[in-house]
């Protein structure tokens, strides 16, 4: 049995399809992957994300710890904004990719499940002399997404701060009946989206108060579709301590320019490998759909293999990403995916496969 959220014993109650996640016992689904998926895309759908690693870092040398693991540049950020990045091996492979949230006088960071004491170590590992404080807030919070064109209205007036009034990737501390809470205009659906993080006894009473406004609870099932449509790279598929983030499309995520960093110096030689693999867009020119670890192949011999592949709901064909040897990775080049031993069609496509229309 895994780690639970404090929502588990509502989705077993709701019906909820309950699987094994990162370690935690998650949600694939409620109904189906398509009703969920088709739901965030037009209205607004809930997804229990508590799983995820919530860190706080406070301390004088907080921001030289945070500069020291982080491949983006903490130093610029303003006050509540939210900024994606990574943490590398000082072979420069990601062990994580994460968001850094920076508050006035602190700075908080969200991490994956499945990687999350990792990275507690990690950090407690490069702090050396530095002096900071980390606490792990993650058993003791929920955190909530609420995501589709209709998220900001659905979750008006539920907070003292006005989720309308946040620029794209900021956050603010809030309240949520009387207590505090974290509100930040965040997501991994490729839609418009607001992330509540509250404490425990908050929880339930939040999520329910989102139902009753119409929110539609969704599974990592449509997690995954909506993420893959978006080209969003997920840990333990695109992302892994083999890869670096130039092969994973993601160098506007590393500042070699900001100062000293663990991973910088094996970046620096690896930025510019013309031998190594490279993530593509795939879609698929018949109906099967391309897994996980198939071979992609060109000229009848392997060039690279599927990282992720799925039936888009929104396309309605499918779709998947994947790493190539550079000489493949051009938009249009055409390219074979064994398939179960049948040879199926593929043409290189620009990422991501959907953009939502910013209003």
């Amino acid at each position: 049995m895994g780690q639970r959220t404090i929502l588990h014993d509502w989705h077993v109650a709701q019906g909820g399809r309950m699987v094994d996640f990162g370690g935690w016992d998650m949600p694939v689904q409620y109904t189906t992957i398509i009703d969920e998926h088709s739901t965030v895309r037009n209205t607004a759908g809930l997804f229990d994300v508590s799983h995820m690693g919530r860190l706080s870092f406070s301390g004088p040398d907080t921001l030289a710890l945070i500069q020291k693991i982080y491949t983006n540049n903490a130093a610029t950020m303003k006050d509540g904004q939210v900024r994606y990045g990574l943490v590398c091996n000082d072979a420069g492979g990601i062990r994580d990719d994460v968001l850094l949230y920076r508050w006035p006088d602190s700075y908080a960071m969200v991490v994956n499940a499945g990687n999350r004491l990792k990275i507690v170590d990690w950090i407690n590992e490069s702090k050396g002399a530095l002096k900071v404080e980390v606490q792990d807030q993650t058993l003791s919070s929920c955190m909530i997404a609420v995501q589709g064109p209709n998220a900001v209205a659905l979750c008006q007036g539920l907070t003292e701060a006005d989720p309308g009034k946040l620029a794209y990737y900021y956050a603010t501390p809030s309240r949520y009946q009387g207590q505090p809470c974290v509100v930040s205009r965040t997501g991994y659906t490729g839609e418009d989206g607001v992330e509540i993080m509250v404490g425990n006894a908050q929880g339930v009473q939040l999520w329910e108060e989102l139902v009753k406004r119409g929110g539609k609870p969704c599974g990592l099932g449509a997690r995954d579709t909506l993420r893959l449509e978006a080209a969003m790279p997920l840990y333990g598929h695109e992302l892994s301590e083999e890869i670096d983030p130039f092969q994973a499309g993601l160098n506007w995520a590393v500042k070699l320019d900001k100062g000293d960093f663990r991973g910088k110096d094996s970046l620096l030689r690896r930025q510019n490998d013309a031998t190594l693999r490279r993530r593509i867009g795939l879609e698929m020119k018949g109906k099967r759909i391309a897994r996980e670890g198939a071979v992609i192949k060109a000229n009848g011999k392997p060039v690279g293999v599927i990282t992720s592949g799925t039936h888009s709901p929104t396309f309605a064909k499918p779709i998947a990403m994947g790493y190539v040897e550079p000489a493949f990775q051009k938009v249009g080049t055409p390219l074979i995916v064994d398939i179960r031993g049948n040879d199926e069609e593929a043409v290189v496509v620009p990422m991501p496969f959907y953009k939502r229309l910013k209003t």
